[in-house]
């Protein structure tokens, strides 16, 4: 796979007669190995191992609606009060990330309501916080450590 802008993490990886799989420490289970699960699988280490979230405050792929349709978010970070605190979406390092990334993720806030978004696509990274009263995102440096 590809190497990240993120740091490099020791993953389980195996293989079956079809896919390389990697373990996922969140959902406890290997997961076909795409370039986006790639990313995905970085930046739940990076919260974990950079900015200390606890795992037990992580989730991945948690289905919401949206719009009468069933989507999930790659990557949720409930703050201690379990309130949704991070959502994180993430594209395959090919995928160059638009405006129709940033408006995906915040379709997904208008139900979720969480303090920050990111997207990244392993390369890139953008980190921001909805200005809800003015209709705009706040972008910032990084994220913050958890508390």
């Amino acid at each position: 796979m590809q190497k990240l802008n993120l740091p490099a993490y020791p993953f389980k990886l195996k293989s079956n007669e079809k896919h390389t799989l990697i373990f996922g420490e969140i959902r406890k289970k290997y997961v076909v190995l795409t370039p986006e699960e790639w990313v995905r699988q970085h930046f739940v280490q990076f919260l974990i191992q950079e900015k200390n979230y606890p795992t037990s405050l992580i989730a991945v792929e948690k289905q919401l609606i949206v719009n009468n349709l069933k989507k999930r978010s790659d990557i949720l970070v409930f703050s201690s009060n379990g309130l949704p605190n991070i959502i994180v979406e993430c594209k395959a390092p090919h995928i160059k990330i638009t405006q129709d990334t940033f408006d995906q993720i915040a379709r997904y806030n208008l139900k979720l309501n969480a303090n920050f978004l990111i997207v990244t696509n392993g390369l890139q990274h953008f980190f921001c916080k909805l200005d809800i009263e003015n209709e705009t995102y706040i972008f910032l440096e990084e994220i913050p450590s958890y508390k």
